[in-house]
């Protein structure tokens, strides 16, 4: 059974380890600046910066991972470290936003005076060094789910610039202080919109659970289509990666087949179920005349 896979394009690394470099001088600034100016939204920034970079190495590191062949002791090789790095990056989202909601809640009671000239040009930093990073993996972001939670990282803090150079300007014009606090709010509930979803997409697939475009009962209806077939049985579906869908199962025939008469439905099946379905591996146990429970699907 033949089968292609894609890997990430070799731009990939170059683009992250250049991602790297433009976060790590974004959060040095804001981290400094943060504490000079008293804002608390600059600071959530930069802390939100921090856990880019921290999501770009895990996400570089699990990319160069991915790429490694299959050995004996390792038959997939390392093709669940874009998921388990995507699972990581979408829980610190998560976590990291909690935590600035906490602290912009205390501030928004207490508001202090800011140095809001400080707070404008290192958003405007910001937003220029991370507006470069959306652009460089934008395009990797679509076929990967590790590059794309590095993405989403990139994509918030971006916005969350954006809302802080709003926040600097009311606060230079207006003197509105409490809007760093309402800014900071604004900024974790968005984080956490985004880190969900990702979160949920990455543990379905860890988790081994049906893909979600896939329904059982179809592919059942498909399969038993085939004049020698009694029924499909024992089913079990899931995602390795982003390209690898796996299907095994047991199936009934009502005739003693021949091996060369197997291998003909096998093409038929395999043709059937990477069209219908896009599963690209599939592991089929023939039976004839067995009496093992025929429930569609078994727990083991």
């Amino acid at each position: 059974m033949g089968h292609s896979h894609k890997h990430a394009p070799d731009r990939t690394g170059r683009n992250l380890l250049l991602s790297i470099l433009l976060n790590s001088v974004i959060t040095l600034a804001q981290i400094i600046g943060g504490f000079l100016s008293g804002s608390l939204a600059l600071l959530s920034d930069a802390l939100h910066n921090l856990t880019d970079v921290i999501s770009l190495v895990i996400s570089y590191v699990a990319s160069s991972l991915s790429k490694r062949k299959a050995t004996i002791s390792r038959t997939f090789g390392y093709k669940r470290a874009e998921i388990i790095a995507a699972f990581i990056n979408a829980s610190s989202l998560i976590i990291i936003a909690i935590y600035l909601m906490f602290e912009a809640v205390k501030r928004f009671f207490n508001p202090q005076t800011i140095e809001p000239d400080l707070v404008i040009w290192l958003s405007i930093l910001g937003i220029v060094f991370n507006g470069l990073s959306v652009l460089l993996l934008k395009k990797d972001s679509a076929h990967s789910i590790n590059i794309r939670s590095a993405y989403l990282h990139l994509l918030t803090d971006m916005l969350a610039s954006i809302a802080v150079l709003i926040g600097g300007l009311l606060m230079k014009f207006y003197q509105i202080f409490w809007v760093d606090a309402a800014l900071t709010i604004a900024i974790a509930l968005y984080l956490i919109i985004v880190g969900y979803s990702l979160l949920k997409e990455s543990f379905y697939i860890l988790m081994l659970f049906t893909p979600k475009d896939i329904k059982i009962e179809e592919i059942v209806e498909e399969v038993i289509k085939v004049d020698q077939i009694n029924n499909i049985h024992h089913i079990h579906v899931w995602q390795l990666n982003e390209t690898e869908i796996h299907l095994e199962a047991h199936i009934d025939f009502n005739v003693d087949l021949k091996f060369s008469e197997f291998n003909i439905i096998l093409k038929r099946l395999e043709a059937t179920l990477f069209t219908k379905f896009k599963i690209n591996h599939f592991n089929i146990q023939p039976e004839f005349g067995n009496s093992d429970p025929k429930s569609i699907i078994i727990q083991d």
